[in-house]
């Protein structure tokens, strides 16, 4: 079996496929101070858990580059498999057209890969995390670029410190858009105003790219908000877990 390891700022997500299939994923907080050694136990904690103790492959994906060697010895610690790492060197059949492709996050590498094995070209990929990035595929298959935004939490989280009144809330669909208390208009604000900020971007991506483009959305709070935007958006839960092991086996 394969573990894939997507290391995002807020957490790293664990999956373990069989072939083509997800067996399991889960989350652990991400930490720049933990050891190999507590990673180990977490991993090993997550494996034991779901029943699993034959790993004959690994994989990380990684936009936290302090954590690439941790995560690689705690790996090894307790699989005995030496991961391979998303990076320069690995074969991953995407044609990088922006100014410095060695500036791109392996995350969005590894999500436009599958991304073009499950969608038709052009596409349009929104992964809403700590930050809600939107970059694009063309027809032909490259990876052309996008835009980076604040992630929606992150700009909760500022409202929420930086004022006196507003306080922190659960990210579910306001009721309207028009709220009548600071939750439901910070719910509004929050999930419809991404919602049409994606909108927003989709009409303008196709309006760059002359054509309309299949629209995937993944992240924590991908599904959420897809359901509150007016285009048809595809949500993908483990689109990154599915675009590792496409690498993995790209290279093994």
């Amino acid at each position: 079996m394969l573990l894939a390891v997507d290391v995002g700022n807020t957490n790293v997500v664990l999956g373990v496929l069989d072939g083509d299939e997800i067996i399991t994923t889960g989350r652990l907080s991400t930490n720049i101070f933990e050891t190999e050694v507590e990673y180990a136990m977490k991993i090993d904690s997550f494996l034991k858990i779901n029943n699993i103790d034959n790993i004959s492959g690994a994989i990380i994906s990684s936009v936290v580059p302090a954590l690439n060697a941790t995560l690689k010895r705690a790996i090894k610690l307790i699989t005995n498999v030496s991961a391979m790492i998303v990076g320069p060197g690995i074969k991953t059949g995407l044609s990088i057209k922006i100014d410095d492709p060695s500036q791109l996050g392996a995350d969005l590498v590894v999500g436009a890969v599958a991304a073009k094995e499950k969608y038709p070209c052009p596409i349009i990929i929104f992964d809403l995390g700590t930050a809600t990035t939107g970059f694009v595929v063309d027809k032909n298959g490259n990876f052309l670029g996008g835009m980076i935004a604040g992630g929606v939490k992150a700009s909760l989280n500022a409202l929420s410190s930086g004022t006196a009144l507003l306080p922190q809330i659960d990210l579910s669909a306001p009721k309207n858009v028009i709220g009548t208390n600071s939750i439901e208009s910070l719910k509004s604000g929050a999930v419809i105003g991404t919602a049409a900020m994606l909108d927003g971007f989709i009409e303008r991506f196709e309006d760059e790219l002359g054509e309309k483009a299949s629209v995937i959305v993944t992240g924590g709070l991908g599904r959420t908000i897809a359901k509150n935007c007016k285009h048809v958006i595809n949500y993908e839960e483990n689109l990154l877990i599915d675009g590792l092991r496409i690498i993995y086996d790209k290279n093994k």
